[in-house]
């Protein structure tokens, strides 16, 4: 049996690194670990963002807009001959009138502009071709699902009430064998519910017509059901959908015109059109989806592990009370979680749905590759019409999780960069008047829903702003941004409609706004007074004005390790005619704290001929050599020097020029600089288990010896 001790703690001697965050940091660690540790979690939190940004610009694209505003204007703002549109219909003779006029003519694109035969068939503004017969469904409710008042029941006999499952009709309503008038299942794997403006709507099935694919059979129909009254006092609600794919820009619109018949008589409309990228073509940028999505999935196994750490090394309960950061976290997990499980549901619907399809010649959509799909000229696919319905409606379920997931990753970034005061402002400011604005939140909706109250009652039954309260509430807070319709409560009421606007507009807008906006703004104050008096601010760019002088210091070292190399030869007894023997080199270079192997290694790369002897030629080749390396050192340095900021170098912050008395403390401060430089340089080289080329104490007493006397 595995000892759960045991295997937190080789896990965390193994892998803790990768989930270090500042958050379990032990309470002692060093400044430069939290910098570490801070810019790790901020540089993964980019790499995850960025992953996020590409998926979502991937998913979406201007051509969508565009392809649904002209399908939309098709089918809304196309008139019939008496000037009705699909959006400003309001009778039950309007629906009849857009179904035999606008809605076969944008359905049926057969003639040309010139009235020659289009010789590609089942297209939608020429472009656009349907995938399946268009259908149109019909609920009704029962006839007395609702009941009569006793003073006219002797007079009113039937009574057909708003719609709700309970009360729908399916019974047969025609004498006729005509499947139109029998209620009928949808034919789907997943049937979902249609919400409309007055209700929502069961999508089980209902009295459904299909349109077919020709023009003349299924203007027939429309005549044939009208003239059969298909729409009685019992209907309550009817959809028109259809399916169109445009090969050129890859897009499907799931089109859903909706009319719905209230109880209290008339019509009102409303639609659906979602535009979906559902197959891939043949470029590269599939592939890059995938590997992004592949990157994503990763990511989410990783910030999982991160969660459980913290949770394992701080207790379930210290690590939702340590942050409020950590509830976005796991926030932030969930919504991944169910992105992936609705990606992948979304694409078992889209194989699901092109493997039962087939096109009007017998062939089946398995035998079909995407680019014949998107280059068939006579293209009409016998798709069951609610499949498309259904994976529509996952589809906007994905996009709405993908857009939530893409705010609230932008937001917590503000958690990565709070390391940084100034960066810290909004969250300082908000955390510090949490309190003050939850006391003001009390008084401001006890006034504003009674303005909502006083409003619905009001104006409820005249104004569409004011006919129901959630709406009342929207259009009050719609009012404090300035967008109002003054005439209309003037016109619903002439003398109660100015008090209430006047009077909502001193009140809420004049005196509550304000307050809230002194509440914020105090506080901001306050924040941004502490953000400059506080002289212990954490700089990440003090950790890399040490890294930069680190290594500094190690470039200078290096040049003095050359140096003295340099040095300890012409000691050995080099004048440029003649040799140097191994021995030589050996004790002077061991005068400068070099080992035997460094020394060994050193040697035997110049001797060439294996004498252990330098001749002219082998030493001047080292000379050439190290004066090479010491060059490249001394540039790369200058160029270190030019990249740090001026308050990091060494010239004194207080004074300009100064005179001979600054000029000989500057020197001062930079000799101590390199004193300090050689002994960091020679720790450093213990330490790490090697020793490091340097120059000996002795030369460093001597050369400052010499400066003083230079002073």
């Amino acid at each position: 049996m595995i000892d759960g001790n045991n295997f937190w703690n080789r896990f965390q001697k193994t892998f803790g690194v990768f989930w270090l965050t500042k958050q379990i940091l032990p309470k002692d660690a060093d400044k430069g670990s939290i910098i570490k540790t801070t810019l790790r979690e901020l540089l993964i939190y980019v790499a995850f963002l960025t992953t996020i940004t590409y998926i979502t610009f991937s998913m979406m694209n201007p051509t969508m807009y565009y392809q649904t505003k002209i399908m939309s204007d098709l089918f809304l703002d196309r008139a019939d001959s008496s000037g009705v549109t699909f959006r400003t219909a309001s009778q039950m003779d309007d629906f009849w009138k857009f179904a035999e006029g606008p809605l076969m003519d944008g359905l049926y694109w057969e003639r040309w502009y010139n009235n020659d035969t289009l010789v590609t068939k089942n297209s939608v503004l020429y472009e656009n071709y349907l995938l399946g017969s268009p259908r149109m469904r019909q609920l009704k409710v029962k006839n007395d699902s609702c009941e009569v008042h006793k003073d006219f029941q002797r007079a009113i006999f039937s009574c057909y009430n708003f719609y709700a499952q309970p009360y729908e009709d399916r019974e047969t309503t025609n004498a006729k064998n005509d499947t139109s008038f029998q209620w009928r299942e949808i034919k789907s794997f997943a049937k979902n519910d249609v919400w409309g403006i007055l209700g929502t709507y069961s999508g089980e099935g209902g009295y459904i017509v299909d349109l077919t694919l020709n023009k003349t059979k299924a203007l027939a129909k429309i005549k044939d059901l009208k003239k059969n009254l298909w729409i009685d006092r019992g209907t309550r609600a009817i959809f028109i959908d259809f399916t169109t794919y445009n090969p050129n820009i890859n897009l499907y619109v799931v089109t859903k015109l909706i009319a719905e018949f209230p109880a209290t008589g008339g019509l009102i409309t409303s639609w659906q059109f979602r535009t979906l990228n559902l197959l891939e073509n043949s470029s590269d940028a599939p592939i890059a989806l995938y590997i992004c999505f592949t990157l994503f999935v990763v990511f989410i196994a990783y910030y999982i592990i991160e969660e459980l750490v913290e949770i394992k090394t701080l207790g379930f309960w210290p690590y939702f009370q340590s942050s409020g950061w950590n509830f976005l976290d796991i926030f932030t997990i969930l919504i991944s979680v169910m992105l992936v499980f609705f990606l992948i549901y979304r694409k078992y619907v889209i194989n699901k749905i092109f493997s039962e399809a087939y096109t009007t010649n017998g062939d089946s959509m398995e035998s079909m590759d995407t680019e014949s799909l998107q280059n068939s000229s006579s293209l009409a696919l016998q798709i069951e019409t609610y499949q498309f319905d259904t994976l529509g409606f996952w589809s906007a379920q994905f996009s709405n999780i993908l857009a939530v997931l893409s705010f609230v990753a932008w937001i917590k970034l503000f958690k990565y960069i709070s390391f940084n005061k100034t960066m810290s402002q909004l969250s300082s400011t908000l955390s510090r008047c949490a309190k003050d604005i939850a006391g003001f939140g009390v008084m401001f909706f006890i006034v504003f829903f009674a303005f909502a109250q006083l409003g619905y009652l009001l104006f409820g039954t005249q104004v569409k702003d004011y006919s129901s309260f959630g709406k009342a509430v929207f259009t009050l807070l719609r009012l404090i941004l300035g967008d109002f319709d003054f005439q209309a409560l003037e016109a619903a009421n002439r003398v109660l409609g100015p008090i209430f606007f006047l009077s909502y507009i001193f009140f809420v807008f004049f005196v509550l706004m304000n307050m809230f906006l002194a509440i914020i703004n105090d506080t901001y104050a306050e924040v941004k007074a502490e953000i400059g008096d506080d002289t212990n601010e954490f700089a990440v760019m003090d950790y890399f004005k040490s890294i930069s002088n680190q290594l500094l210091t190690k470039l200078g070292a290096q040049k003095e390790q050359i140096e003295g190399i340099q040095q300890a030869i012409k000691d050995s007894g080099f004048d440029g005619s003649k040799n140097v023997s191994f021995a030589a080199v050996r004790q002077k270079l061991k005068e400068r704290d070099l080992s035997d192997q460094e020394i060994e290694m050193l040697f035997s790369k110049y001797d060439l001929d294996q004498n252990r002897e330098l001749d002219e030629q082998e030493l001047r080749a080292m000379f050439a050599d190290l004066e090479g390396k010491k060059n490249e050192i001394e540039k790369e340095m200058a160029e270190n020097e030019n990249k740090r900021p001026e308050s990091s170098r060494s010239v004194h912050r207080y004074g300009g020029g100064g005179g001979p008395d600054m000029s000989k403390l500057t020197k001062r401060v930079d000799r101590m600089e390199y004193t300090l430089s050689v002994i960091s340089s020679k720790i450093d080289s213990v330490l790490g288990g090697k020793v490091l080329l340097a120059a000996k104490p002795d030369d460093v007493k001597t050369r400052l010896d010499e400066e003083d006397l230079d002073n």
